[in-house]
């Protein structure tokens, strides 16, 4: 009978799949993205066209400030996601949702670049659901 110490168990290395890899880079593409928008529309109104109004109506400075709290979350998860960590994975997505739904909220004032991102932090899910790992039974 074998004890547990004497099990010898199989060195964990630290690896991380090509589809979170890809996630990650997105994330910090996405992020930057969101970061850069939130700086356009703190630092010049001018730049956003407001249209008609719409329900989730905010200023854009207001709007500003939202997408670079949410830019420097999703950098951050993209760091978590490059360590090969559970959590990474699971704020990765988790904060990408709430890009998404960022960005769905801002659409009337920079449509364009909010479906841009949309579609990228959807990629972003994609790929980090897609290379979840597979438990072994």
């Amino acid at each position: 009978m074998t004890h547990a110490s004497e099990i010898e168990y199989p060195e964990r290395r630290f690896r991380v799949s090509g589809g979170a890899l890809a996630a990650a880079i997105l994330l910090f593409t996405v992020g930057a993205l969101d970061i850069l928008q939130g700086i356009s529309a703190v630092g010049a109104d001018q730049l956003y066209v407001v249209g008609v109004d719409y329900v989730y109506r905010f200023d854009t400075t207001a709007w500003g400030w939202i997408h670079i709290v949410v830019g420097m979350m999703l950098v951050l998860c993209g760091i978590g996601l490059t360590s090969g960590t559970t959590w990474g994975r699971v704020a990765a997505m988790t904060v990408a949702a709430l890009s998404i739904v960022g960005n769905f909220m801002s659409l009337p004032y920079y449509p364009a670049w909010s479906i841009l991102v949309i579609v990228l932090d959807v990629v972003v899910i994609w790929a980090v659901a897609a290379s979840w790992p597979v438990a072994r039974s």
